[in-house]
Order: C-alpha cells, then structure tokens, then sequence
C-alpha cells in the first residue's frame, strides 16, 4: 500500500501527535480505545513518529480523552438517530467509524483542506458522511450543512488553538443554523494556558489562543448556550485505567479549583 508523506505546520502537526497516541493505546494489551483505524493510518504515513516521543501515560490520557468523546457521542445519537454530528477540528480522528452511526444521521468532518485531502486519502467513504475542507472561522462551510435537524458539536482537542473572536462567531453562527443540540469539547482554564505556552507540544510548534476558567462564562459568547455539565476527571473513563500515583495526583488536584479545572470536558445545549 502507498505511504503518504505529510509536511504539516504548526498546530496542523499536532493532529500526528493524538493519532500516534491513539495507535500506541490501541497496540497495547489492554486499550482503552480500539482503533484500528489509526494504527493503519500510522503505518501508511511517511512519518518520523518517534521524534514525538509519545509516553504510555500520554498514549493513555489520549485515548482516553477520545474514547469519552465517543461515549458522548453514541449517547447522543441513540436518543436523536436523525441528528447531523458536526466533528469540528476533525483532524485525522477515526471517530465516525468507532461509533458507527445510524443510518439517518449526517456526519460531518470538518478541518484545513490539506488535512481533509489526507483524510480523503487515509479513511473509506461512507454513507451519511461528509467531510469539509475549510477553516473553522471561514463560516460559509455551515451552509452545507441541514439545518431541520438536532445537532451533536464535537471540538476535541480544538478550542484552546483557537482566538477568542473566533469562537465567538462559530458558537453565534452555530447555534443559529440547528433548531437545538447539544456542544461538548475539552478546555483550559488560563494557568494550562499559560503552562502550554512556556512548554509547547513536543516536535511541533504549536500555538495556543483560548481559556475558559467558569463554564458560565461561555454564555457572554452565547447566550443560547445551557451548561449541562463540567467533567471532573473522577467521572471520566480515564481515571480508573489510571496508576494509584495518578490516581493520587488527580485527588490532590480536585481540591484546588485552578488545578481541577486545568483541563476538563464541558457540555454543553441549545
């Protein structure tokens, strides 16, 4: 099979470092996440995937982030089967084949058009799937999209590359497209912010752009917005695959408002 060489800048990069997580968990004796899609992609990818220097702990968080994503999901299109899933950010995440949607709901995979033509290039077609080559902020790709039907938004690993302005006019031009649905991504508050920017993403030069510290806050962007929950990482899938001195960090962490909120999972409807 064709490898495919890639030559992403930036936080484009940063997509090579979750998909090597993802393989390396799905490789191991017991993963969190399986995704054979990801481990295929690895291989066909002309790469220097070492050069990442992905920790199993990492390979861990990673999956483990994506595999609640994909309970979220599921959850979702169980009640609403006739929902449109906006996956914003796509990357080269293998979502709509691990969660196998029903027949009647529209998927969309939206990323830079280089990332979408690798996808193109890496996954299978498949009915009700669409994906869309364009910028987040470069709104006219939502016109493409049905606007009569609830709607599931998913923004992993996303929000924190973005500007602020940015996610403003996204969640305004959202909610305003789908008579309902529901938003759930994961988020910084300023101090991971402010660490991420001193530490960077390893073998990328990644930047960073948005925190949130109150969910609540999020309703000055938009005011349709509902919080539904704030995820402490207890409640994740990803605390009990956790060693005992992560475990123990994690209890330190929940007493500290600024550290708990480090990096959470929000929900949100409208």
């Amino acid at each position: 099979m064709q490898s495919e060489k890639v030559q992403f800048t930036k936080e484009r990069e940063t997509l090579l470092f979750t998909l090597y997580g993802k393989a390396l968990n799905s490789r191991s004796p017991e993963p969190v996440l399986q995704d054979p899609w990801a481990e295929a992609a690895v291989g066909r990818i002309d790469y220097d995937f070492g050069k990442l220097n992905v920790r199993g702990y990492e390979a861990l968080l990673i999956a483990s982030r994506a595999k609640q994503f994909d309970l979220f999901t599921t959850e979702y299109l169980s009640a609403h089967p006739d929902a449109t899933v906006l996956h914003l950010g796509c990357g080269l995440d293998s979502r709509v084949f691990r969660v196998d949607p029903p027949a009647g709901v529209n998927w969309f995979d939206v990323d830079y058009p280089d990332v979408i033509e690798l996808r193109r290039r890496l996954f299978p077609e498949r009915s009700g799937y669409t994906m869309i080559g364009s910028a987040l902020e470069e709104l006219g790709w939502l016109d493409g999209t049905p606007s009569d039907s609830p709607a599931l938004v998913v923004a992993e690993g996303v929000m924190m590359y973005l500007k602020e302005e940015i996610i403003k006019n996204l969640l305004n031009a959202i909610t305003g497209h789908f008579p309902g649905g529901q938003l759930v991504f994961d988020a910084w508050n300023q101090q991971a912010l402010a660490a991420a920017k001193r530490r960077g993403i390893k073998g990328t030069g990644a930047t960073f752009g948005w925190a949130i510290g109150d969910p609540e806050e999020l309703s000055r962007f938009e005011p349709r917005l509902r919080l539904v929950k704030e995820f402490r990482t207890k409640e994740l899938v990803a605390y009990k695959h956790m060693s005992w001195a992560m475990r123990g960090l994690v209890g330190v962490m929940d007493l500290f408002p600024a550290l708990r909120r480090a990096n959470r999972i929000i929900l949100y409807a409208f």
